[in-house]
Order: C-alpha cells, then sequence, then structure tokens
C-alpha cells in the first residue's frame, strides 16, 4: 500500500482524463441532497441542460445528461438512433474507438470495420469510395471519435461531413467528443452531426459520472423508429419529463449537476473560443518540449495533432510504463500509460481542463527529469526552455485582469 500514501504538496495530475477540479467546481458540489421532484431544482435542471449545448456549439440540438460514463454515453447515442442489423462505418485506430466498435459489435450492429494504424486519422478518401458505393443506401451511419486520447489523434469531423455531403449519403454521423467538446473546436450545428457526446471528467473538468448526449433533430426523427432495446438511456423517457418541467425519469446526480452548473459558468466567464485556445496553447508548448528533448509523438501527421493530449514515443530500449511508473513514485506526477497496441511504446501527458501555463511547465519539468533518470539522453532544462519560449510568445493577458 505504499503506493497510496499521501506525498507533499498535491498531485500533478496529467493524464487524460480524469483532469484537475476547480475550487469553485469542488465547493458547488458540496452541499446535502436535496428533493429533486420539488418546485425549486427544476430552475437548475433546465439551465444546465439548456446551457450544455453550447460547448457543443449547438442551437438546434437537445441535450440528454445521463448518471454514467462516457461508455454509457455511446450506448445511449447508438440504441436511440439504430436498430439491430443496421450497418455502420467505424474506423478503428486507437483503444477508445476499439472499444465503441466492441460496443456496436456486441450490440448486433453489423459494422465495417476500417482498421487504421494506431497514430493515423480517419482516411477520408477510403470513407467516400465506401459511402459513394453504397448506392442502396444500407449504411446507417458513421461512427467517429473526434479524438483518440491513446494515440493523440484529432480527427476532422467537418471532413467527414464534407464527404457525406459530397456524395449525397443520408447516413448519421455520431461522434464521441468525450476528450475533445469543451476543448477542441467542435462544431455540432455547422459539421451537422446528428448525435455527439462527451463525459463530465474531461473538459468540463469534474468527477466521472455524467455521461452528456446532444442529438440532432433528425437523430429525435431516427429514434421514433429504431428498434433497438434501451430503457435507461431512452431519450423519449427524458423528452417526457422535459415537457412536464420536472426533466428527470429518476433520481439524477444532484451534486454532481451542481457541479456542472459552476463548471459551465467557468468556461463561459472564459470564453469557449479563449478556452479552446488556451488548449491550443498548451498542446503547442508540449509538442515543442517533445521535440527539444529530441523524442517524436504518436501522431503520423501534423494534421491530426490533439490539442487535449500528447503520446511521446520512448526510445526502444525504455519501457514507457517505467516513466509512469517513476514520476507517481518519485515526483507525485500522475502520467498516461501506453494502451494496447502502444503499451510500453509512450506515454501520455493529458492538457486537458481547468489547466493553466505554470501547471504545465511543473508537469514538464518532471518528464524531463524522469526520463533523464531513465537513461534518455536529454540536457536538463531544455523541453521546458522550449514550451516557455512557446508560451511566452502566444499567452495573452488574462482578460478579466486587463
Amino acid at each position: 500500500m505504499a503506493d497510496y500514501v499521501p506525498a507533499p504538496g498535491r498531485n500533478h495530475l496529467f493524464v487524460p482524463g480524469p483532469v484537475n477540479i476547480p475550487e469553485s467546481v469542488m465547493r458547488a458540489m458540496n452541499r446535502n441532497n436535496e428533493d429533486h421532484r420539488s418546485p425549486a431544482f427544476p430552475k437548475l435542471s433546465k439551465s444546465v441542460i439548456d446551457d450544455v449545448k453550447r460547448i457543443f456549439k449547438s442551437s438546434k440540438g437537445t441535450s440528454f445528461i445521463f448518471p454514467t460514463t462516457g461508455t454509457g454515453a455511446w450506448e445511449s447515442a447508438l440504441t436511440n438512433t439504430l436498430s439491430p442489423g443496421d450497418k455502420i462505418i467505424s474506423f478503428r485506430l486507437g483503444q477508445f474507438s476499439l472499444l465503441w466498435i466492441d460496443q456496436m459489435q456486441r450490440l448486433r450492429f453489423d459494422v465495417d470495420v476500417v482498421d487504421c494504424e494506431w497514430g493515423s486519422g480517419v482516411d477520408l478518401d477510403l470513407l467516400k469510395a465506401k459511402l459513394a458505393a453504397d448506392r442502396s443506401h444500407n449504411v446507417k451511419a458513421v461512427c467517429v471519435v473526434h479524438n483518440e486520447t491513446s494515440t493523440g489523434v484529432t480527427n476532422d469531423i467537418g471532413g467527414v461531413r464534407r464527404v457525406l455531403d459530397e456524395v449525397r449519403h443520408p447516413a448519421l454521423l455520431l461522434v464521441d467528443g468525450v476528450s475533445s467538446i469543451g476543448a477542441i473546436d467542435f462544431r455540432m450545428d455547422d459539421w451537422k452531426v446528428d448525435v455527439a457526446l462527451t463525459g463530465s471528467q474531461k473538459a468540463l473538468s469534474l468527477p466521472t459520472g455524467l455521461g452528456i448526449v446532444c442529438a440532432s433533430p433528425k437523430a429525435l426523427e431516427a429514434a421514433k423508429t429504431s428498434k433497438s432495446l434501451r430503457v435507461f438511456f431512452d431519450w423519449a423517457d427524458y423528452i417526457k419529463f422535459y415537457a412536464a418541467g420536472t426533466y428527470w425519469p429518476y433520481t439524477p446526480s444532484i451534486q454532481l449537476l451542481y457541479g456542472l452548473r459552476a463548471a459551465l459558468d467557468l468556461i463561459f466567464d472564459e470564453g469557449l473560443d479563449n478556452v479552446i485556445a488556451r488548449h491550443h496553447r498548451l498542446g503547442g508548448a508540449t509538442r515543442e518540449a517533445v521535440k527539444a528533448w529530441g523524442l517524436t509523438i504518436a501522431t503520423k501527421k501534423d494534421e491530426w495533432i490533439s490539442d487535449t493530449v500528447t503520446a511521446v514515443v520512448v526510445p526502444p530500449h525504455i519501457d514507457s510504463a517505467n516513466v509512469v511508473k517513476l514520476a507517481w513514485k518519485k515526483y507525485n506526477l500522475s502520467l498516461g500509460v501506453g494502451l494496447n497496441k502502444v503499451a510500453g511504446k509512450v506515454f501520455r501527458i493529458g492538457h486537458l481542463g481547468s489547466m493553466n501555463e505554470l501547471q504545465l511547465l511543473g508537469a514538464l519539468a518532471g518528464v524531463e527529469i524522469v526520463l533523464v533518470e531513465l537513461g534518455v539522453n536529454i540536457k536538463l532544462g531544455s523541453g521546458i526552455a522550449a514550451a516557455q519560449a512557446h508560451l511566452s510568445k502566444n499567452t495573452p493577458l488574462i482578460s478579466s485582469r486587463i
């Protein structure tokens, strides 16, 4: 149990979720239970159900907040819009796209799985060829993970929409935005995404426990004829309670909803576009540090780089699990391990959620010293200097303090 003895200072949490929780969010959740059927609670409920759509950049969608994780949100997206046997095209390019595809198959959908090299993104030309060949429109949905956290790959969802429109294919577009929405530019309405989903423990900087889904009018129409079995995740039940003004078909996660209200307020106070720019800045600084160390990232092309997680490739003589282990044991720094095909080959630096420039520099300093101690030929200070230069050039004044 020695690993779990509290260490001096604060843990430096730099996994790509769960992430740091702001003090104001923790204070908002620090409350007793209350009657969710009281006349007062619907005001909070309506405010978060309405306002959470803003992080999806949607005014047309309908949002659903489930007491679940992103995995539950996946299931909600699939079972409300599709019927068993429906054909789906999906790209398997990392651990989380793999898991979503596994769920699709276990739910008895007919999945055309496109296997990609881990570290690459969606092949839009291949997708176009498949959709163009589907003249009878047997494909009912295209399912894409926007940001694959196992490899640090962000897919071009706008490009996927362009492909669908160019071949005039009516398939639904379902997107996992668990580690992107609220941190990386996502335009649900502009890209005509039919279902998008995220989890509370990522960009929203909440504890795990809320799966948040936003559905387009087209998706709501599809739900009327979907034959998939669903109970807990049935949108129709939620819509009935929306109409009644009580909002919840079962007991909601009361404290998490107060936390969500506080988290949304923080994002809106900073400005969503400013939040996205901050993540881009932190991602750029991390990549500059990796470059200065003489290392590479798992992402194969610049067009796919992620602004919420960087998967760093270690030299062949290093087991990346040892980087994560030593960082935790010696410096109270939590990093992400390599998963599945990239286990032992990469470690992941999460730069996601409620985080600023100096927090990131502290984490990069910890990574740098751990790599040196494990025998990687790095000059101490090189990565930090590169990150500092990037941040000094690109960081604006805090808008509320001008």
